[in-house]
């Protein structure tokens, strides 16, 4: 598939479009077929892990293992607890959040992304001319490497943000080596299987999202349906406003907040790797017509190079090798991914 090349983005942001008019919407975030998202839809019972646990070597260790195997096989995702981030802190990163979102427009576009880039402030990549876009505004960043953040684009107000995203950015390597040495143990694989597929150069790279009230909540998504081109997702859901809902069996649910969790899933690669067992889970973000919404995802990516494919011990005559080696499966993902398809498909046998 060639490289698609980005038309010229909105000149206008969603936030913005909300301002201007909150009555109407315009035609461009219009989804057909969509049906009432202000419906009622039922809960998604997320299981809850406990990472010290996972991390452990005690006898209960064995029990979370097990939990979070059948999580990740069965819903793609978890509440993380116990995860070494105090709850101060947590709050301090949604406020730094809602303060940025809070600037005047004129501040917050000196970080602005460029044409063909998703790094910096901005909205959907538009590919086509009938692409419909996504109700939301995005401020995308490297986290790691280090030597990769692009420092033009990471706002300087409030001016606690850089030193608060750092310090994010360091606590979820841990939780993020945490939880990959435990998904290969809840497999019975060596513990570092995992790991040395996902490799030391790869990147964590944070999106910051904001929802703004969508006067059209029946015909207008957040964030269409997808599934995450990653290894790992961890979001940071807001602590008070729903939206996030993962399909599961045909059906949508929603996914409930736990204010001091984390919400961790599987992506596309993690699927790869365990050769099929664990499930990246497709989701979407649904608006609203009462109250904004902010979350922070942070995606863990393997870098470019890097060979992603299913580790031979979970391979056999009962389940048999589906997915091909994959590299650079990223830039594959967000060419599928504004046309509304799963780049999953590229990488079935």
């Amino acid at each position: 598939m060639a490289q698609p090349i980005e038309l010229q983005p909105q000149a206008i942001t969603v936030q913005e479009l909300a301002a201007i008019n909150s009555r109407q919407v315009p035609e461009r975030y219009i989804r057909e077929g969509v049906g009432a998202l202000d419906a009622s839809f039922p809960v998604l019972d997320v299981p809850t892990i406990d990472l010290q646990l996972l991390a452990s070597s005690s006898s209960t260790s064995g029990d979370e293992l097990d939990k979070l195997r059948s999580a990740l096989s069965s819903y793609g995702c978890i509440q993380a607890i116990n995860h070494g981030i105090t709850s101060a802190f947590l709050d301090k990163l949604r406020e730094v959040a809602r303060q940025f979102f809070a600037l005047p427009s004129e501040e917050k576009k000196k970080y602005s992304r460029e044409i063909g880039s998703i790094e910096g402030y901005g909205n959907d990549m538009i590919l086509s001319e009938d692409q419909i876009l996504d109700w939301t505004d995005r401020l995308y960043l490297i986290l790691r490497p280090e030597d990769k953040q692009t420092l033009k684009f990471w706002p300087e107000n409030p001016e606690s943000f850089r030193g608060i995203l750092n310090d994010y950015s360091t606590k979820l390597h841990v939780i993020l080596e945490v939880l990959l040495k435990a998904m290969a143990r809840s497999l019975n694989l060596e513990e570092n299987q995992f790991l040395q597929q996902y490799g030391d150069q790869a990147t964590m790279q944070a999106r910051f999202n904001f929802y703004p009230i969508c006067p059209r909540p029946d015909q207008v998504l957040g964030v269409k349906p997808h599934a995450d081109g990653s290894v790992i997702t961890m979001l940071l859901q807001d602590k008070e406003v729903e939206g996030l809902q993962v399909l599961k069996d045909d059906q949508w649910f929603n996914v409930p907040i736990i204010p001091q969790a984390l919400l961790i899933n599987v992506g596309d690669q993690a699927e790869i790797m365990s050769n099929g067992i664990f499930k990246s889970p497709v989701h979407r973000v649904v608006t609203n017509s009462e109250r904004e919404r902010i979350t922070v995802a942070v995606f863990c990516i393997p870098h470019p190079d890097q060979e992603i494919q299913p580790v031979e011990e979970l391979i056999n005559e009962t389940h048999p090798r589906l997915y091909k080696k994959v590299k650079d499966y990223v830039s594959l993902y967000f060419q599928y991914y504004q046309q509304g398809r799963r780049p999953m498909e590229a990488a079935l046998i």
